[in-house]
């Protein structure tokens, strides 16, 4: 059922950050502030040539802005409906021998979830990944041409995993967007993931089954809701929806997969998820900006970390994600009054301003009592120095903290991006003894807010970068 005599299918999907409700997130009592952003993972998919005659059973991946990017997998459907098997191919001259978790597993998932809709053949396929510039810290050999509506994607000239990522959510954004270019090339137009709502529903459903599994663990599914629908109130699924799918491959598992994916029952639903596009919009006048630093943090340790602080410490940890929920809710809140009237400029953003101070520093006081460094104060200080300029309401460490990139919300006003470009272009870091760590260079990303999801794009728009 591919589509062989079309120039394939393309989609893309946003990245994220988590403004508000880092750690709370996973608790499905509390929710989080989740902003998609413009900065986008983009998947091409085509059918892969054969001579006539000639039957394959194999999808190659390249990621052509790396070296050493491809990978080739083989497929097979496995006995007693344990799903689609597909084995990392080793041989080829042109194929990396590394291994790429998320993209294998996403391909698995998703051929598996085509089986049990279709009884057609699955075909070959060709698939190229390309990344908007913003995901990536800045490397010495980058090609450094001004981007153009052409020259959207940069070749970064390096292995993929010589890159230092900004934490703006590419693996959830690739694994949204591999998953909906899958379906649209497998599935028939009526069973289209993105034209519909119960298409994006399911879209979402499988997305974060595969992402799940691809990471090792049942995470919040923030970044791959975000992902999906952009920016939203996000309030997490129970993690038992996941585990009813049970291991990959085992006797039944694409039956499983269908029903907790399409989840069609009338009553009771299977998923639980809330995802509300409506809760809050960032006011005109307003937008997103991130600083890049240059060094990402190891995101589940600190979650260990504040998870165990929790447990041991139960009243004194409920009472503070308490209070920070209700800050959280403040944020939102404000965010929404602020849309809906006309007012603007400092004066109007003085609650705003407040509000995102009381959050800083009860992150700060949970990041103490947890010993971990989720506003570490080479990120305090950035913060601070930013909010100085003229123009900048308030900036937050996002997520779970470190040092990722930070995020400002900033009056949507030229001088105020100028200033801080001059801010961290000379920008340097006194890291505190005992934070382990040291920020690289400052930049200022060109990312903003995006309210929009997952999407189709132009398949034609690709072609330079594709074989």
């Amino acid at each position: 059922m591919s589509r062989g005599a079309e120039p394939g299918a393309a989609v893309s999907a946003p990245g994220k950050v988590l403004i508000a409700g880092g750690y709370l997130v996973v608790n499905r009592a509390y929710t989080g502030l989740v902003f998609g952003l413009d900065a986008r993972i983009h998947v091409h998919i085509q059918t892969l040539p054969t001579s006539e005659g000639v039957s394959l059973s194999e999808v190659i991946v390249r990621s052509p802005q790396f070296r050493d990017a491809e990978w080739r997998y083989g497929y097979r459907l496995t006995e007693d409906n344990g799903g689609v098997e597909v084995i990392q191919l080793r041989g080829h001259p042109a194929s990396t021998q590394l291994p790429n978790p998320f993209v294998e597993t996403t391909l698995a998932y998703a051929l598996s979830y085509v089986s049990s809709h279709t009884s057609a053949r699955i075909g070959p396929a060709s698939i190229t990944i390309l990344a908007d510039s913003d995901y990536y810290s800045e490397v010495e050999n980058i090609d450094a041409k001004e981007e153009t509506p052409r020259n959207r994607f940069r070749d970064f000239k390096v292995p993929l995993h010589k890159v230092h990522k900004t934490g703006l959510g590419s693996s959830a954004a690739l694994v949204t967007a591999f998953t909906a270019a899958v379906l649209e090339h497998y599935l028939p137009a009526t069973r289209n993931a993105l034209r519909t709502a119960t298409g994006k529903t399911r879209l979402h459903n499988l997305a974060q089954a595969a992402h799940c599994t691809a990471q090792g663990k049942i995470g919040s599914g923030f970044d791959v809701a975000a992902a999906v629908y952009g920016s939203c109130r996000y309030r997490r699924f129970s993690p038992s929806i996941i585990e009813q799918l049970g291991e990959f491959g085992r006797p039944g598992f694409s039956g499983r997969l269908k029903t907790v994916v399409d989840d069609d029952a009338e009553a009771p639903k299977i998923w639980d998820t809330q995802i509300d596009k409506a809760a809050f919009h960032i006011p005109k006048g307003l937008r997103l900006v991130m600083c890049d630093v240059d060094c990402g943090s190891e995101t589940p340790g600190m979650v260990q970390k504040v998870f165990q602080w929790r447990k041991d410490h139960p009243e004194e940890a409920a009472l503070l994600w308490a209070t920070l929920q209700k800050g959280n809710e403040d944020f939102a809140a404000e965010l929404q009054k602020l849309s809906v009237t006309a007012t603007a400029g400092a004066a109007a953003y003085h609650d705003l301003r407040d509000i995102i101070l009381t959050i800083r520093s009860l992150i700060r006081e949970m990041s103490s009592k947890a010993g971990v460094p989720i506003e570490p104060k080479a990120q305090t200080d950035l913060l601070d120095a930013c909010s100085l300029v003229p123009g900048v309401v308030g900036g937050m460490v996002p997520g779970a903290g470190g040092f990722d990139a930070v995020a400002l919300l900033i009056e949507e006003r030229e001088d105020t991006i100028q200033g801080l470009r001059n801010l961290v272009e000379d920008y340097r870091v006194n890291v505190a003894e005992g934070e382990g760590t040291n920020i690289g260079k400052v930049r200022l990303l060109g990312v903003k807010q995006e309210m929009e999801g997952v999407r189709e794009e132009p398949a034609r728009a690709y072609q330079e970068w594709l074989r």
